[in-house]
């Protein structure tokens, strides 16, 4: 029987340990190479794409020669602006992505010895930069959907004769949102969040390929998808896994999102979407099963352009 993933040595790629013992040179030149990998390292403008560039010695800066547009390393990144060394961007990067159940902006700035608030902000933008990936990516063959709530905590009363019924919509807060995943088989992880599984079944349509395969559970919401795809359904109350259908690898997911629930993450409405893209780190969750590739980090979510 094979190990967990999280046990193999694959699960071990990226070193914190290894992150903190670059100088600023090689945590230079390791930022540059991954975020102009397609071009081994080589500046391309970010304005007009023009690999033609000036190189200054005074300073780490290029000017194109097509648009003279000066730039840095971080510009058009998420990093761009930046206040902070470029090796505490790759450790708070690393801190972050190994985090199997998540990593709170407290504990991220007393790991980089900075303000709460810079922290708040960073991983943010990490979490937004993982977010954006997702809208770009879409799933096929094999597919397994699946929803959870989250947000919403009712606090029951002290005595027993004022307590109500949480599970009542009156008794509720309206703040309860539910987190849908798809889940491809062997293949990519897709989370949203809606106000009802219902809401969901229209960006299953556009987000899973015709011809696919859907699994779920026996829950009303998803009888919509047997007019879309073939669709296959497990009752929970008689089995978890049948040879015909489960939905093992979607529960998989919300596992460990209810871990990082518990031990730092603060679910909120307003909150919930970006953690929960995060939760499955890149090309390192369990069963080949990846979220986000490995320069999307980099993207640009208008922080500034240097």
């Amino acid at each position: 029987m094979s190990s967990h993933f999280l046990l193999s040595k694959a699960a071990r790629s990226l070193s914190l340990a290894r992150v903190a013992r670059l100088s600023d040179e090689e945590a230079f030149d390791t930022f540059r190479l991954v975020r102009w990998s397609a071009t081994k390292g080589e500046p391309v403008c970010p304005r007009c794409d023009c690999a033609a560039v000036y190189t200054y010695k005074a300073r780490k800066l290029w000017k194109c020669k097509a648009c003279s547009h000066q730039f840095s390393v971080t510009s058009g990144t998420i990093f761009a602006s930046r206040k902070l060394p470029i090796r505490d961007y790759l450790l708070a990067i690393a801190i972050f992505v190994n985090g199997a159940k998540g990593h709170s902006a407290l504990q991220l700035s007393r790991d980089l010895d900075c303000q709460y608030q810079t922290a708040f902000v960073l991983a943010h933008k990490i979490r937004e930069a993982l977010g954006a990936d997702a809208d770009e990516r879409t799933l096929a063959v094999d597919v397994e959907v699946d929803g959870a709530y989250f947000g919403g905590y009712v606090k029951p009363a002290n005595d027993r004769e004022n307590r109500r019924d949480r599970r009542l919509a009156e008794n509720q807060t309206g703040k309860r949102k539910v987190v849908v995943v798809m889940r491809e088989r062997g293949g990519e992880t897709l989370p949203f969040v809606f106000r009802s599984e219902a809401a969901a079944v229209a960006t299953i349509g556009r987000k899973v390929a015709v011809g696919s395969t859907i699994y779920a559970d026996e829950a009303a919401s998803w009888d919509r998808l047997h007019d879309r795809f073939l669709t296959k359904r497990i009752n929970h109350q008689e089995s978890y896994s049948t040879e015909e259908a489960c939905t093992n690898g979607a529960d998989s997911f919300f596992s460990r999102i209810r871990r990082a629930e518990i031990a730092s993450t603060t679910i909120s409405p307003a909150r919930t979407s970006k953690p929960t893209a995060k939760r499955w780190r890149g090309a390192r969750t369990t069963g080949g099963c990846r979220t986000v590739n490995s320069t999307s980090w980099l993207r640009r979510r208008s922080y500034g352009t240097r």
